[in-house]
């Protein structure tokens, strides 16, 4: 349940292609040959659903996937794709693999639906020029045509990019099972924002650390995911310096989770320190927020970095 795939500029899971209540124009099937643009080419598109494919847009570890890119097809070898740190956009070439695969902003994509009101694309893991056969390659991204959004569905692309009702019931069943079982790891899931820790006073530094690390696959999303910190302790008991995992449940309790030793005969010991140390002193130094989902808290784990520095005589 812990596990994550990469992220890339997509974040490299899943979705699947729901219709809207108002249908788009006639679709046409794309081909497998040669991809025709003609009749979409200058039309601006946004991206409005992302989802694996049960029609979710979050999975069993709290992983989101959120619509965030809007296209347009200069040429028959050309898409634009807006940057949002420069604000423009930027092109890139469209290159055909073989039969309904392409390649662009270093992406691959299999195009499942082309027309002048939408697009369905479905993300493509490609290693060593295999196409895998798991949930790395079962993403597919809608977009609707911002004249189609404006003028037929009279709407905004914020409002369609709004988690679904299906996706509520989804999170609160798991909202339920966590809060029911937050001593269980397989219980909780991440939160889509974080638990919080603030010091109380100067008894303890508080420092949010990052995972981002996008020259090996971590983007943003192992942030929210893995959420991380780092705590000093300048009047400790003795010196010590300690990395582990904590579940913080939805009122904001903490209890120790999970901890690594290479040395099984002292686990036992090990595990009275760390806890004796999460509620001694990290619950009571500290001002904890729980983990919330859809503005729901919930249970979830992080993992701190505590330092003990006991004071010179």
């Amino acid at each position: 349940m812990r596990a994550i795939n990469s992220l890339s500029i997509f974040v490299s899971l899943s979705l699947l292609f729901t219709a809207c209540h108002t249908k788009p124009e006639k679709e046409k099937s794309t081909s497998t040959d040669k991809l025709d643009v003609t009749t979409v080419k200058g039309i601006r598109y946004t991206e409005v659903k992302r989802r694996f494919s049960n029609g979710l847009s979050f999975d069993t570890t709290g992983f989101q996937q959120e619509p965030s890119w809007i296209i347009q097809f200069k040429s028959a070898d050309t898409v634009l794709a807006y940057d949002p740190a420069q604000k423009i956009m930027q092109g890139f070439h469209l290159h055909h693999d073989h039969a309904d695969v392409f390649n662009f902003a270093k992406e691959w994509f299999r195009f499942k639906l082309i027309s002048k009101d939408s697009l369905v694309f479905q993300r493509l893991q490609v290693t060593k020029k295999e196409i895998a056969d798991d949930i790395r390659s079962d993403v597919n991204m809608t977009f609707y045509a911002d004249d189609y959004i404006k003028n037929k569905l009279k709407t905004t692309a914020g409002k369609l990019q709004r988690p679904s009702k299906t996706d509520t019931v989804f999170i609160k069943e798991m909202v339920a099972r966590a809060n029911k079982y937050p001593d269980n790891r397989d219980s909780v899931f991440a939160g889509r924002q974080i638990a919080t820790l603030r010091a109380r006073d100067n008894r303890i530094t508080v420092e949010r650390l990052s995972s981002v690390d996008k020259l090996n696959g971590r983007t943003e999303a192992y942030d929210y995911l893995y959420p991380r910190y780092k705590l000093v302790i300048p009047d400790a008991y003795k010196d010590f310096a300690y990395e582990f995992n904590v579940i913080v449940d939805e009122k904001g309790k903490l209890q120790l989770s999970y901890f690594f030793t290479n040395l099984p005969e002292f686990k036992e010991t090990r595990k009275k320190v760390l806890a004796g140390i999460t509620s001694v002193y990290l619950q009571n130094l500290l001002i904890i927020k729980p983990g919330s989902t859809l503005g729901i808290p919930h249970a979830s784990e992080i993992t701190v970095n505590v330092t003990g520095r006991k004071p010179a005589k």
